[in-house]
């Protein structure tokens, strides 16, 4: 459903813009869902250490705000400006990586060191690549596809920045965030039309390196055991593991009732941020649980179909940017809710637009709004020039 409306006095005469409702909608609603449930999750937490059971929630509040007003920019801006600024956004992100090394300026969080302090506020830098790489990608496949399709060097030039990003990610740590850099990556460099025999090679290649990484680490080993049985130790490794499969026994079909979480009580560690999801199905039940999902199915629908329609229409750059973004948000919200219910191995991925935190929410909000910005400049889905009377 794209509606369109005329544009304000700053825009020319005769100008109106498409807005796609329905993703408007669903990132909304998820939005919306998730200030609840960061409300909820996080008020035990919050009065236990700063006395103050709305903290979390205002400060999800406030990130939601600057989340839209930095949305809002974006989307004023033209896709031609975002294509050319690709490389120095890949550039920038290269030297915030780099300073989360030096000392003073990097925090570090449970061993992990990726959050670069700027005054009252902490940025995730690894929330910023994504994006980053989103753009510079989509815009490598519009100059260089032909190469990529046709030359080994046109496809192994960005795998090697994306392995450059990758081995500061890792050397954080940060394996969940690398894990989804290169697999949007991959994602984006098939649909640019990589020779598939290429494409299967680096695909095993990847996977075997990160296969390897993780058992030669004793920490990601002790994480990947720990998801195959963490009842075997459930009050160590496995303890956050089994706290959040006891919230999805606790809800079974309609939850136990907004704010009545067990689970939030000190029993499962970041209840507000990476395991929001469980506490939400504890709540609210499977069924719950299930409208999240469905969100999210029309949320990287509709991000797909204004992909689609961009392409059909030769609008490559904006075509591979929804894709990117698409795969980028499918990949995370799967992997979060899969981390919850025990399918996958434990990783420190925000569940999109819903859990705490301020880099994931504002970075989030732009990718969006780059999307929707795609759908105004679409013909027939987007910006449209009626002709003026003779």
């Amino acid at each position: 459903m794209t509606a369109v409306f005329p544009g304000n006095r700053s825009q020319r005469r005769g100008q109106s813009i498409s807005v796609d409702w329905w993703l408007l909608i669903a990132a909304l609603s998820l939005l919306g869902l998730g200030l609840v449930m960061t409300a909820s999750a996080s008020v035990g937490i919050a009065d236990r250490q700063v006395g103050d059971p709305s903290y979390y929630l205002v400060r999800q509040a406030l990130y939601v705000g600057l989340g839209l007003a930095a949305a809002l920019v974006a989307w004023q801006v033209p896709l031609k400006l975002w294509e050319k600024s690709g490389p120095l956004w890949v550039l920038v992100c290269i030297v915030l990586l780099l300073a989360l090394f030096v000392p003073g300026l990097g925090r570090t969080v449970n061993g992990s060191t990726r959050w670069l302090m700027m005054g009252p506020f902490n940025l995730q830098v690894s929330e910023l690549v994504k994006l980053a790489m989103v753009i510079y990608l989509a815009g490598y496949l519009v100059r260089r596809g032909e190469q990529v399709r046709n030359s080994i060097s046109g496809f192994l030039k960005p795998m090697a920045l994306v392995l450059l990003f990758g081995a500061l990610l890792l050397a954080e740590p940060d394996f969940g965030a690398a894990v989804v850099l290169g697999a949007t990556a991959l994602g984006m460099m098939f649909l640019g039309g990589v020779k598939l025999w290429l494409f299967g090679l680096l695909l095993i290649s990847a996977t075997g390196s990160l296969a390897l990484l993780a058992i030669t680490s004793p920490y990601r080993l002790e994480r990947l055991t720990a998801f195959l049985n963490p009842w075997a130790d459930p009050f160590n490794s496995g303890f956050q593991l089994t706290q959040a499969l006891i919230a999805f026994g606790r809800g079974e079909w309609f939850g136990v009732g907004l704010g009545a979480s067990v689970q939030k009580l000190f029993y499962l560690p970041e209840a507000h941020t990476d395991f929001v999801y469980a506490v939400l199905v504890e709540e609210l039940g499977m069924v719950g649980g299930g409208i999240v999902v469905l969100l999210f199915l029309l949320l990287v629908g509709r991000i797909f179909h204004i992909a689609s329609n961009a392409a059909r229409t030769g609008m490559h750059f904006a075509s591979y940017l929804c894709y990117g973004v698409g795969i980028w948000f499918a990949l995370q919200a799967f992997i979060n809710m899969g981390v919850n219910m025990g399918l996958l191995p434990t990783k420190g991925l925000t569940l999109p637009l819903m859990s705490y935190g301020g880099s994931s929410m504002m970075a989030m909000c732009v990718a969006l709004a780059l999307v929707q910005r795609v759908a105004m400049e679409t013909p027939q889905h987007g910006v449209t020039v009626r002709r003026s009377k003779a």
